[in-house]
């Protein structure tokens, strides 16, 4: 029969246990948010569209383990670059009520433990797609990191067109997919590239509308001021989102998608440039957001029917 004194020994020792347990939890949560994951969700999307592509048609020779390789070192390098951009913008992030419960913003974790955590994960994609996958792979997912951070992130504090530069490297994932399954860049790679290029135009457009009173307090210059800031939305929205639609219809006009993606191209483009239409001559927060779902349900489902319409 215990003693009282060694139930309460029990007791302290199991809340300590419970109180590491939640600990460890909660800093593996702030951890895991450094990585930010539901943009990792979309370039895991475009990376595999772009291997799948590039692959035999024949089922029995699609190198699944090839795949994995190029997914996990991509997801890294994209990992360690979200990390890293939140530490450079702490102190902005803190400024902003969307991004202000980030961990470092709020001072969860330490800046040195960001710092170092995504150095680590960006150091380990980049060896681990030259060692598992391949050294042009590895290269355009090296050059998407440096440029997203040495270009794209301070930018955003002198000039929109940020924008520009930002969605280039931001479309770099299917170029990564492309030339881990192939070693080479051909011309249906660049058209991936290049929708994935043009969609992050609404889609930014519709985030940085809704929080622009956001964007304004912590010094960001992400839409112009002034009369040309409706003439930059209207652009940067409903322009790119038509361009797109005969864009996407490229694969099948060369022969690598069938009439069904077409059909589904069209239909999606079509939806996508509605709602970037509403919001460029609305220009209100109700419109941002449906342009911003439209922008989320887009990208996947093209790529998709892409893929399983692929000839």
């Amino acid at each position: 029969m215990p003693t009282d004194s060694s139930s309460c020994a029990f007791e302290a020792v199991a809340a300590t246990h419970r109180s590491f347990a939640v600990c460890f939890l909660e800093a593996a949560g702030d951890y895991w948010a450094l990585t930010k994951p539901e943009i990792n969700f979309l370039i895991a999307i475009a990376t595999f569209a772009g291997f799948y592509l590039a692959c035999p048609t024949q089922l029995h020779a699609f190198p699944f383990l090839l795949l994995i390789h190029t997914l996990l070192g991509t997801l890294l390098v994209a990992s360690g670059a979200g990390a890293l951009n939140q530490y450079v913008e702490r102190r902005f992030d803190a400024q902003m009520r969307r991004t202000a419960r980030r961990p470092l913003a709020a001072g969860r974790l330490e800046a040195s433990a960001g710092l170092w955590f995504g150095i680590v994960l960006s150091f380990a994609g980049g060896i681990y797609l030259t060692v598992a996958v391949n050294a042009l792979a590895s290269l355009l997912a090296v050059i998407t990191l440096v440029t997203y951070l040495t270009l794209y992130t301070p930018l955003k504090r002198m000039t929109p067109l940020c924008t520009v530069v930002g969605a280039l490297p931001g479309a770099m994932p299917p170029l990564i997919g492309w030339a881990a399954a192939s070693g080479t860049l051909n011309f249906e790679a660049w058209i991936l590239y290049a929708m994935l290029f043009l969609w992050q135009f609404p889609h930014f457009m519709a985030i940085a509308w809704m929080y622009r009173e956001d964007y304004t307090r912590a010094g960001y210059l992400v839409l112009p001021l002034g009369e040309q800031r409706d003439r930059f939305v209207i652009w940067q929205s409903l322009a790119v989102s038509l361009a797109l639609i005969p864009l996407s219809l490229i694969p099948t006009i060369i022969g690598e998608s069938g009439l069904i993606y077409s059909i589904g191209a069209l239909i999606l483009g079509s939806i996508f440039a509605y709602y970037s239409g509403r919001f460029a001559f609305r220009r209100s927060n109700v419109a941002a957001r449906q342009l911003l779902a439209a922008s989320i349900v887009y990208l996947p489902a093209v790529f998709t029917l892409m893929v399983l319409n692929k000839k």
